[in-house]
């Protein structure tokens, strides 16, 4: 019923906190990378700025709600937090991504046969970096979860991302 109202009768909920940081922490470091994209470097302090920037109105876009304004603080805080960790270990000499939050869609095919099944792929892949043994997948994740079932739904999705680049290229 939830796939339904959301994506057939496009009936939208508000998003929950932790689904809120996650897209807010996805916006900042996809804003990093289409910048690498060009060659340009932003500092942790500007991507945190064009953020917050932004936060206003992706609290719109999302329907956003907060207990109070400490709590929308914690997690304006939380956000630059997780950023700014993760921008921390990004190596000076990453190479240039080869796609940022790229849309891609392939049709499914038998493994076997070649034979096209009539089914699309579709998938948003986070990053994809160059690498001297091919090409590297990223995929953002902020959830605290990583119970097995998660880390298993997380390498099926990061396998369907490397089949869509693959087939994509």
């Amino acid at each position: 019923m939830a796939f339904r109202l959301k994506y057939l009768d496009g009936i939208r909920t508000p998003a929950s906190p932790a689904l809120f940081v996650g897209k807010r922490c996805h916006s900042g470091l996809e804003d990093h990378y289409r910048h690498r994209m060009l060659g340009i470097t932003l500092s942790p302090d500007e991507v945190i700025r064009r953020m917050d920037a932004g936060w206003g109105q992706a609290v719109v876009d999302e329907q956003m709600t907060f207990e109070s304004t400490a709590g929308e603080a914690a997690l304006r805080q939380q956000v630059a937090a997780l950023v700014r960790a993760y921008l921390a270990q990004v190596p000076p000499d990453e190479p240039r991504p080869l796609a940022v939050e790229a849309t891609m869609e392939v049709p499914l095919v038998d493994p076997l046969t070649g034979e096209d099944l009539g089914i699309p792929l579709l998938g948003i892949v986070d990053l994809v970096l160059d690498d001297p043994d091919g090409p590297v997948v990223r995929d953002f994740k902020t959830s605290s979860r990583s119970a097995p079932p998660f880390e298993v739904t997380h390498e099926v999705q990061l396998t369907s991302y490397s089949y869509l680049f693959r087939r994509s290229t």
